[in-house]
């Protein structure tokens, strides 16, 4: 068997079949929730939420993988202590793990706790700190995106491409609002600024991993925002990533897991986007 193989699977149980039970499983728990959620908790910020239902759905997916998998190591949000600072410890302490499954199991969750139907599972595996399955669920629209390293990305089934638009000017653009007012959310106020006089337009569906995906599947042409973490953006990248596209920080620096400014983009557009938002101070 191959060293490709052999990431692939252990003992005959496929990584990629393991992280598509997990977001279906908690995608659909999560759907029957939608307008029951019994508790609200706030975490960095007053736009920063969390309900019982993400600790739940990332507690099943926690108990599913390792039940699989039960020397592997796992990073979840709800795991962690809010803000910045205490994310970039979590990741530090397991990002060199041979297998990281990185998982945000509501993302989106100021969407779910209003029901605006737009948020979605989201689980990663890295094989020694590089992404090779990315699972992406919106069980509102019943959509599953995946991608495995150097297999290509996939949406109902069908191989995802990245969009065509070779311009700024044609492109449609997506981004969010940061939780953390006094850093990430004045800069990425910036690129909106700098930005929308340039392109066809900008959204902003307030789930990263959508994004990501909606770029990954041609439906948008590119998505940057400040102050995301590697629960946000690891499954993501590699859908982009594996559908032609390209994922880098802000800067234009190649994605890695500790990347928390992205930009992900269908290629074409890249350099354009990066430029935008460096000319106008808006890459820090």
């Amino acid at each position: 068997m191959s060293q490709e193989q052999n990431v692939s699977a252990v003992g005959g149980k496929s990584f990629t079949a393991v992280a598509i039970n997990c977001a279906a499983k908690a995608g659909e728990w999560i759907k029957t929730k939608l307008g029951n959620h019994t508790s609200l908790a706030l975490k960095y910020s007053s736009k920063d939420l969390v309900t019982e239902v993400d600790k739940g759905a990332e507690k099943m997916i926690r108990s599913l993988v390792l039940t699989h998998f039960p020397h592997h190591s796992f990073l979840g949000e709800e795991g962690v202590e809010p803000g910045p600072e205490a994310s970039a410890r979590a990741l530090q302490s397991v990002r060199d793990a041979e297998y990281l499954w990185i998982v945000d199991p509501v993302d989106g969750t100021t969407n779910f706790v209003h029901g605006f139907p737009f948020f979605s599972v989201s689980i990663a595996l890295a094989h020694k700190g590089e992404v090779i399955v990315g699972v992406v669920y919106d069980p509102m629209r019943d959509e599953l995106f995946v991608a495995e390293k150097g297999k290509g990305a996939y949406v109902h089934g069908k191989r995802s491409q990245v969009s065509e638009e070779t311009t700024l000017g044609e492109s449609l653009i997506a981004t969010g609002f940061p939780p953390d007012q006094q850093f990430a959310l004045p800069l990425n106020m910036k690129g909106l600024q700098a930005l929308v006089p340039q392109v066809r337009n900008i959204r902003a569906g307030g789930s990263a991993a959508l994004h990501m995906a909606y770029v990954a599947a041609g439906r948008l042409s590119g998505f940057w925002e400040w102050g995301l973490n590697a629960w946000d953006l690891a499954a993501g990248s590699l859908l982009v990533s594996e559908s032609g596209g390209r994922v880098s920080d802000i800067k234009g620096n190649p994605y890695d897991l500790g990347v928390r400014h992205v930009a992900a983009t269908n290629g074409h557009i890249h350099d354009e986007l990066i430029s935008v938002l460096q000319k106008d101070n808006a890459a820090g």
